[in-house]
């Protein structure tokens, strides 16, 4: 038995990440019509955003989705109210303390997954009571742990540390990294670049150009002395860089990070003066794709594999 696919009612236990001005309903929708979960991402919205955007994916899916809420962000009151009054089932917390609503949503019925990037958060995640844990590794895209552990050390640690169920992310983009993550003792994946790049995301098509086109190390985790976030390279990155070597304050790098620069870039498809946020997985993404066709060639492709594992060239011990 799978506990992800049994906790969220859903066919496979692949998971839409909830990217900021990405993960609008129609890709939620789609991903999750397609036998996965998928997720809004809440962290860009205004109150009367996010409830529109849930009202508009209940009525273009039957299926289970869930919505992802940063716990610092300003209006959480307002998201929080929105998730309980719509009946939203599932709710993925990250960038903050789990304990705060937790309780809260568990009490209304709501299953409640918390992001985390080290061991010593998982377990507090744990102590909080939420349901299930994603462990992400550095090399996702977009905000990140400061202690840089990769998905594959991550995984494996959290996973003999907690009872709940792990979902692994971070690198995470295609059918051998889905039975990778298996391997490491996760029970899910979740997804957040390959979906970036899908016909149903929100992104600008500049930006799912970009991505499309970037190489290997094309992308960097910056702006440390804040919140780690893992950016691909254009201008303004660079800038980020400059001003990190040459020891600028938390306080000036605010200042020329100033605001908006994430819609600017992923939103509005402003390539040079944007925040391009997108992980390390981008450089095996070769073409923008319905999420449907995605999520196809991500079961078949993990069922290929693990029927593969009985070839013999499997079999060296």
């Amino acid at each position: 038995m799978n506990r992800i696919k049994e906790l969220f009612g859903i066919q496979y236990p692949i998971i839409q990440a909830g990217m900021i001005w990405c993960s609008g309903w129609e890709l939620a929708s789609a991903v999750s019509n397609a036998g996965g979960l998928g997720i809004i991402g809440a962290g860009s919205m205004y109150p009367e955003v996010l409830r529109d955007q849930i009202l508009k994916c209940k009525a273009a899916t039957d299926r289970p989705f869930a919505v992802n809420v940063p716990l610092l962000y300003p209006s959480i009151e307002e998201h929080m109210a929105t998730i309980v009054e719509l009946g939203v089932p599932i709710v993925f917390t990250s960038a903050g303390n789990p304990k705060t609503w937790t309780e809260h949503l568990k009490s209304q019925g709501i299953r409640v997954v918390h992001v985390v990037s080290s061991v010593k958060f998982a377990l507090k995640a744990q102590a909080a009571g939420v349901d299930a844990i994603v462990a992400e590794g550095f090399e996702a895209g977009g905000h990140n742990g400061r202690e840089e552990t990769t998905t594959l050390c991550l995984v494996p640690s959290v996973v003999d540390t907690l009872d709940v169920p792990v979902i692994a992310a971070g690198g995470i983009g295609h059918a051998r990294a889905i039975v990778a993550a298996f391997a490491l003792g996760a029970e899910g994946v979740q997804i957040g670049s390959r979906f970036v790049t899908t016909v149903e995301s929100s992104a600008h098509q500049a930006f799912k150009d970009e991505v499309v086109a970037a190489g290997e190390g094309a992308t960097r985790l910056s702006l440390k002395a804040l919140t780690p976030v893992r950016l691909l390279d254009n201008a303004f990155a660079r800038q980020v860089v400059e001003a990190e070597n040459g020891g600028q304050s938390p306080e000036e790098l605010k200042t020329l990070l100033g605001r908006g620069r994430a819609k600017k870039g992923m939103f509005e498809g402003d390539l040079d003066n944007g925040e391009l946020e997108i992980g390390q997985v981008s450089s095996l993404i070769q073409a923008v794709k319905p999420a449907a066709a995605v999520m196809t060639e991500l079961v078949e492709g993990y069922s290929a594999l693990t029927r593969g594992m009985e070839d013999p060239r499997f079999r060296w011990a």
